[in-house]
């Protein structure tokens, strides 16, 4: 009687890891894509509820928070605001997807206030991922 051990041969588990190895190479370029355009969407997104958060403090105040006062201003009352019924924000205001800060002017190049980030890259300018995102 033959016996035969149990198992996979080398070249079984050599085919299974290059099937492995090309779904990797395949599907992780494309998720990664997508968290990308997800890391944009959300600073779109947090733009515009800054904005709204903007609108409802200029309503209450009379104007938008200088560039100084910053985006703070919708969380925390500044100085000599006597008009100020906020918070304006549930939470403190996030940095953006990328970990840094939303560049905040006001007035603005761009209209009554300027609200961007800056992408991926952290520079003016940029295509994709790298591109900013603005309020304008």
């Amino acid at each position: 009687m033959l016996r035969r051990d149990k198992g996979f041969t080398l070249l079984e588990l050599l085919v299974v890891i290059v099937i492995i190895g090309l779904l990797v190479g395949y599907v992780a370029p494309r998720y990664f894509q997508q968290v990308g355009k997800s890391k944009s969407k959300t600073a779109a997104l947090q733009i515009n509820a800054f904005g709204k958060a903007l609108e409802q403090y200029r309503l209450d105040v009379g104007q938008f928070p200088n560039t100084e006062q910053g985006l703070a201003a919708l969380g925390n009352r500044p100085n000599a605001e006597g008009k100020w019924q906020g918070p304006y924000l549930e939470k403190s205001v996030p940095p953006d997807p990328w970990s840094r800060p939303y560049a905040y002017k006001s007035p603005g190049d761009h209209g009554e206030y300027d609200l961007q980030s800056l992408g991926r890259d952290g520079k003016s300018g940029g295509v994709g991922e790298d591109a900013d995102i603005t309020n304008w």
